[in-house]
């Protein structure tokens, strides 16, 4: 039903869901609880939300420190996007590492992220939506972020969109992780 593909970091994996294609179009399993707990990984989401960006538009990096720190599910349902992480856990094999994904409809991948990994993309096509579950609820005190360029990650656009608060977040190299390996 689903198949995980680890990536180099620890935890992290582009997931292969379920899906149906027929002449009506197409049906995509995105979560199953039991299938999900087979494979250890998080079963109990707390939030789901969707975001709307138009070509060009780099968000993040993003995440919630703890105790608010979350497990993040990501997944695109219209067109298609370049995703990325970054790893904070101090202590972790792959401590200030990325690994980047392209995420989009037409795929039907998603991207699971552990606690710990700070989670920015860019969108490629017109627009994208993308579809994130976390662990825990929205903390606007907890919530923050790495400076979108910051990580070595090669974005694909000239002149991205970003916003001022993501302009604002300090360099991965002048961070401070709060998060460790376990």
């Amino acid at each position: 039903m689903f198949k995980p593909i680890a990536t180099e970091i620890p935890g992290c994996y582009e997931i292969l869901p379920g899906v149906a294609d027929d002449a009506r179009g197409r049906f995509v399993k995105v979560f199953h609880r039991a299938a999900f707990g087979e494979l250890h990984l998080e079963t109990e989401f707390a939030e789901e939300y969707y975001s709307v960006s138009r070509k060009r538009v780099v968000r993040g990096f993003h995440f919630q420190s703890p105790p608010a720190d979350h497990v993040k599910m990501v997944y695109c349902v219209y067109g298609w996007v370049m995703d990325a992480v970054v790893d904070l856990r101090v202590g972790s094999p792959t401590f200030q590492k990325t690994a980047v994904f392209d995420l989009s409809a037409t795929k039907g991948n998603l991207v699971y992220i552990p606690k710990g990994l700070a989670h920015g993309f860019c969108t490629l096509s017109d627009e994208a939506i993308l579809v994130y579950k976390v662990s825990t609820v929205y903390s606007p005190e907890n919530d923050s972020g790495i400076l979108w360029n910051s990580a070595g990650v090669n974005w694909p656009v000239d002149q991205p969109v970003i916003s001022d608060r993501d302009r604002g977040f300090p360099g991965l190299a002048e961070f401070r992780s709060p998060f460790s390996y376990e």
